[in-house]
């Protein structure tokens, strides 16, 4: 799970490493002649190395995508949940969590207070971007699914987690979906899960004075990966009211892989993996 890992430094210590290098190198090559320059030296391996293109520490466990088109957003690990956002249409690429048996059983009460999210560099959205839009503040991860933790309910209204969603598909069927996992986390011991907005060019819609662009529809991924059952169930909704039973919005995960250029579940063994990602379940577990 996410937020049991601990931050590493590897890129940091590597990083200082080479600004050392460069400053010995320099001072031989008689570019420094007295003393040593740091602050040249500094501004010769940002210019390398800007801290704007550091990479964030990989992410681990079975629910964290990765990307097969090339594009990837700003990694950021939350308490309960890691996204990678999109700072261009100003959402979240993809977002990913654990959801275990005792995790459903918090009491932690709903916030309601959305705010910008303190870690994105670049893309920042407002809480009143959405005011008036005609659209719901879509949770990517549910607050439903964070009750278990005070910080992972709170970062779960950040607006890097949000999405500009049809009310009746926010309320209706993409809540019914998060119900549902929910009951298997409890069935099946815990779920892996990671979803977020797919954008086709149908639509050209932007919300806000930030312009927040509005998907064509959201993809879900599910696993399970219990001794009694192992199953990995892919979803696709279109961003408009959903109306059939949930059966019915089912897709094999290698079909959202291809809508999506995510790869999910990558961690398993390749022969699990493609057996499961091939599936398309004919009911729900």
């Amino acid at each position: 799970m996410t937020r049991k890992k601990k931050k590493q430094n590897t890129g940091r210590y590597i990083k200082w490493t080479i600004v050392v290098g460069l400053g010995v190198a320099m001072a031989c090559s008689g570019k420094l002649q007295t003393y040593i320059n740091w602050d040249a030296i500094k501004q010769d391996a940002q210019a390398l190395f800007p801290e704007t293109h550091s990479p964030s520490p990989a992410p681990e466990g079975l629910e964290i995508p990765l990307t097969t088109s090339g594009k990837q957003g700003q990694i950021i690990v939350h308490t309960g949940h890691t996204l990678a956002y999109d700072s261009h249409n100003k959402t979240p690429q993809w977002v990913a969590w654990e959801l275990t048996r005792e995790e459903t059983e918090g009491q932690e009460q709903r916030t309601n207070i959305f705010q910008p999210d303190p870690n994105l560099r670049n893309g920042q959205v407002e809480h009143s971007d959405y005011t008036h839009s005609g659209y719901d503040r879509g949770h990517m991860a549910p607050a439903g699914d964070m009750k278990w933790d005070k910080n992972a309910m709170q970062e779960s209204f950040y607006m890097s987690n949000i999405c500009p969603q049809d009310h009746n598909l926010n309320t209706g069927r993409w809540n019914d979906l998060e119900n549902k996992c929910r009951t298997w986390a409890r069935k099946y011991n815990k779920v892996y899960v990671a979803c977020g907005p797919v954008y086709q060019g149908k639509r050209n819609e932007y919300i806000g004075k930030r312009r927040v662009k509005v998907p064509d529809a959201f993809f879900k991924v599910i696993l399970i990966n219990d001794t009694r059952k192992q199953a990995a169930l892919g979803f696709y909704f279109e961003n408009k009211e959903c109306t059939l039973p949930l059966k019915e919005y089912l897709l094999s995960v290698d079909e959202i892989e291809k809508l999506t250029g995510l790869d999910f579940f990558s961690a398993l063994p390749d022969d699990l993996e493609n057996r499961l990602e091939k599936e398309t379940l004919e009911r729900l577990p």
